[in-house]
């Protein structure tokens, strides 16, 4: 499976960057300057991903919109995990053939993991004849030539052959947060867990190059960045593919000795590459946040093996058990699959005790969802999707009152925050962070402490977040 990491070259990212000063010439003679909307669904590498399409429009020359009908073009960049967001995702581009309708000139494109699905581009290619370009995540690289063919040539565009991807620095990025950042680490996944699609579409593990992720946080820790996520499908895979003998605990240990005030976190790991060496370094990195999500999708063996997750119950307790020896106070968060096909109820009484062993902090919890192309869609699955629906309330409610007896423990302590927003809910001024990233809203409090941290006082707690107020000289 392993396999040397293919790069785009930096004479292809300069021709695209030939094709934005194009695209700038074209917009050039308009009277007002023209405008983007795009709108992300998904992961948090989907959100990465989106900060660069923007930074290719910005360097065109657009301007932002949220206004679907004000957007000269609009970009939306899709998740394929779910079916429930697929069917989202095609409802609001259906809807979108209205606003085409009052803007004829419009551009409405749309990418990411959908995008690369053979039956989704066949789709929208028959279907949905107002999408005019259409690009897997494998292409997102030359976005500014697949738009200039678009405004150039006749027809739509449509880029999604199948292939391994490859790893393209030097695509400019437009954040949208000046307080916490993504950082991409590495893309795709060589694990094929028989539920997923994201091997399919995205391809196989790619890491960048470590000078490359440790040059693109410095740049953030000097301009003041206060939290940096490093992201990967796996990230404790991170540099089997290079030949380098760094690791993803060596990265991590590299951008911990960046100078600069700021919390670094992750996502995702798979348990089967979480070893001791990377507990040690974040135990031993004080802006490692002490945050761990950890997914076990199911707490049977059986379950397991028929998902491909290539641990068992007892392995994945074991580990479990070794990253509180390291970090006691570690906030462990996981995901779970419910009604995977050919599950029992009394398999998922597995799945229900692990969490109850465990004592999560949260879980993300779903109810399977086919993929088409995926091992698992072809499986035998006899449950009525009543009975999933029962037991997956069952796990709901069990973690909702671990959760909230974990937040309960917090109230009358003060923990050092992050305030990273405004809060939307009445009564409640700001919002922030712990560094286990506990939700904490804040009952007063000015905009100018966003992106700063503070003492906070937690005065109150329910199963989804804290709340609480400044701390005196905080």
């Amino acid at each position: 499976m392993e396999r040397q990491t293919t790069r785009v070259s930096e004479q292809e990212i300069a021709r695209q960057r030939e094709f934005c000063e194009k695209m700038s010439e074209l917009l050039s003679a308009r009277a007002q300057t023209p405008l983007a909307y795009v709108d992300t669904y998904g992961c948090q590498q989907n959100e990465a991903d989106s900060e660069r399409l923007r930074g290719y429009l910005r360097a065109m020359g657009y301007g932002f919109t949220t206004d679907e009908n004000a957007a000269d073009v609009i970009v939306i960049n899709t998740c394929a995990i779910r079916e429930h967001a697929e069917d989202r995702v095609l409802g609001n581009v259906g809807a979108l053939v209205h606003a085409k309708r009052r803007h004829p000139g419009q551009i409405i494109c749309l990418c990411g993991c959908m995008a690369q699905e053979e039956h989704v581009a066949e789709k929208l290619r028959q279907s949905y004849r107002h999408v005019d370009l259409v690009f897997g995540p494998h292409a997102l690289w030359k976005f500014p030539e697949l738009l200039y063919r678009v405004f150039t040539r006749r027809g739509r565009v449509f880029e999604n052959a199948d292939e391994p991807g490859s790893i393209a620095e030097g695509i400019p990025v437009e954040r949208q947060n000046g307080v916490k950042a993504w950082v991409s680490i590495m893309y795709g996944c060589n694990n094929f867990c028989t539920y997923c699609i994201v091997p399919y579409v995205r391809g196989r593990e790619r890491s960048r190059l470590p000078e490359d992720i440790l040059a693109e946080c410095r740049e953030l820790a000097q301009a003041g960045y206060k939290e940096i996520t490093l992201l990967g499908q796996n990230v404790n895979s991170y540099g089997k593919d290079l030949g380098l003998n760094t690791d993803f605990a060596d990265l991590l240990e590299q951008v911990n000795a960046i100078p600069g005030e700021f919390l670094i976190r992750f996502m995702t790991s798979h348990p089967k590459d979480a070893s001791q060496k990377l507990f040690e370094t974040m135990a031993r990195c004080e802006k490692v946040a002490p945050v761990f999500h950890l997914p076990f999708q199911s707490g049977n063996d059986r379950v397991l093996k028929a998902m491909n997750r290539i641990y068992d119950r007892s392995g994945y307790l074991e580990k479990v058990r070794a990253l509180r020896e390291q970090i006691p106070h570690v906030v462990i968060t996981s995901d779970v699959i419910v009604g995977f096909p050919g599950e029992t109820t009394a398999e998922f009484e597995d799945t229900l005790s692990l969490v109850e062993e465990v004592g999560f902090d949260a879980l993300f919890t779903f109810i399977f969802s086919s993929r088409e192309g995926t091992p698992a869609a072809k499986m035998e699955d006899p449950m009525p999707m009543a009975q999933k629906k029962a037991n997956f309330q069952r796990l709901v409610d069990a973690q909702n009152a671990i959760s909230a007896q974990k937040h309960a423990a917090y109230i009358g302590k003060t923990v050092r925050c992050l305030v990273d927003g405004v809060c939307q809910e009445e009564g409640f001024a700001l919002t922030a962070r712990t560094p286990g990233n506990r939700l904490v809203r804040l009952e007063a409090g000015e905009e100018s402490l966003i992106g700063t941290y503070q003492d906070v006082t937690v005065t109150g707690a329910n199963t989804w977040s804290l709340w609480g107020r400044l701390s005196v000289g905080g």
